[in-house]
């Protein structure tokens, strides 16, 4: 049976790496991301490893958009096994100073969407011999972060709800890993609007094709979380011994405008 991939955020960074990694691997792809032209381009490239790559260009922040994702999957792939809710981003600065509806309409992505497409898709992973849901979260989920509190924040509730997700299906056929890498060569800083710090996020951004890599080997490996680089495995499991107001001290001067 052919195997089927679905990853969100496919046009760039983390999910573009992760998707041909996956091609390399022999998994037909469905690509979901905004620029319809730069899913054109990761599924040309994903071709030419003999796969299938089908690609729907979509805001998956607007009403409806992961139900639709959803059943398109549904139509091309009944036999998905893998799904990479990869999607996210971040919006920089105070929080009563950022406009409510960005602040909200990132939380729609970085949350809603990847339960709402968990939710949808679920039957049909579970359908599988052996399935798999990788979900990208940060090593922003091991402290809070003034400037990205809502950012944090929604990287916080995946790391839970994939390990607590995780649990639930753990005598089922489908593996829960949650994937928190640090600075990453991904595009984020500039989406975030923290082109002020990209001297700083430079010096300790991994690859993204490395980050893709760990992170495909911890999922089928069926790690729970997953956190590439040495640095931030000290960073993520420091915050569990230092106190709290240390850390947020740290962290604003980091992120400070």
């Amino acid at each position: 049976m052919d195997k089927y991939a679905l990853v969100t955020g496919a046009s760039k960074g983390i999910g573009r790496e992760i998707a041909l990694l996956l091609a390399r691997a022999g998994y037909h792809l469905l690509l979901v991301a905004r620029s319809e032209a730069e899913l054109q381009q990761v599924a040309k490239l994903a071709s030419e490893y003999k796969v299938n790559a089908f690609y729907l260009p979509i805001d998956l922040s607007m009403k409806d958009a992961a139900e639709e994702v959803a059943t398109w999957c549904k139509n091309k792939a009944p036999s998905l096994s893998i799904l990479i809710n990869n999607a996210g981003y971040g919006v920089w600065g105070n929080f009563d100073q950022l406009a409510l509806a960005d602040q909200m309409n990132m939380l729609k992505l970085n949350v809603d969407v990847v339960l709402e497409l968990s939710h949808h898709l679920l039957p049909v992973l579970k359908q599988q011999e052996q399935a798999y849901i990788l979900n990208i979260s940060s090593t922003a989920a091991y402290q809070a972060v003034p400037t990205l509190s809502l950012y944090a924040a929604s990287k916080t509730f995946i790391l839970s709800y994939s390990r607590a997700l995780r649990y639930e299906l753990k005598d089922s056929s489908v593996s829960v890993s949650c994937l928190c890498p640090g600075p990453t060569a991904t595009g984020f800083s500039s989406r975030a609007g923290m082109d002020a710090l990209a001297e700083l996020a430079e010096k300790f951004n991994m690859a993204a094709e490395v980050v893709a890599k760990i992170g495909l080997k911890g999922m089928f490996s069926k790690k729970a979380e997953i956190i590439p680089g040495f640095l931030n495995k000290i960073s993520a499991f420091g915050t569990r011994f230092l106190p709290k107001s240390l850390i947020e001290r740290i962290t604003a001067r980091l992120y400070q405008q």
